[in-house]
């Protein structure tokens, strides 16, 4: 895929504010759908830590709140905000609360998907899936919502994206 198209998606921050993916060229980003009341929900505090630990090193986290699945983000997006920091420290950066399959799907999730690996093509699964994107925009990894966010294979593949 080329890197052009990542990098020419809008994205509206939780905030409100307007950026595009290209905001983040140049960086290491793992997008992660991200659910406030899923079992997979304490992968923030691993999230966070693997934010704080590669941050320096041009690694940024973006969560993408979903409520898609099973209707596990129900919350406002000043409610997701406010429990991320309340009760995970979370201060990498969240999107306004997106689709990520279906006919609404966000564009930015059009051209994640497109990446398919083993047993993740196409459709995202579930909360908590992630989608390593390198530097230079493109998707060079994908990883099941069971995939610990500081398990050696994601680890591994951030550490060697970085070195990219």
């Amino acid at each position: 895929m080329p890197a052009n198209n990542l990098h020419e998606i809008s994205l509206t921050m939780n905030d409100g504010a307007s950026k595009s993916f290209g905001d983040f060229k140049g960086r290491t980003v793992l997008v992660v759908n991200v659910a406030s009341q899923c079992g997979f929900t304490p992968q923030y505090e691993g999230l966070e830590k693997l934010y704080q630990k590669y941050s320096d090193q041009g690694f940024v986290v973006l969560g993408v709140p979903c409520n898609q699945f099973m209707g596990q983000e129900p919350g406002t997006d000043e409610d997701i905000q406010s429990f991320c920091s309340s009760s995970f420290g979370v201060s990498f950066p969240l999107t306004k609360k997106a689709d990520v399959r279906g006919r609404n799907q966000h564009p930015l999730y059009s051209e994640l998907t497109k990446f398919k690996n083993g047993i993740l093509p196409g459709l995202v699964k579930w909360n908590f899936e992630k989608f390593l994107v390198n530097d230079d925009g493109t998707v060079v990894a994908r990883f099941a919502p069971t995939m610990e966010p500081e398990s050696e294979e994601v680890v591994a593949a951030i550490e060697k994206a970085l070195q990219s």
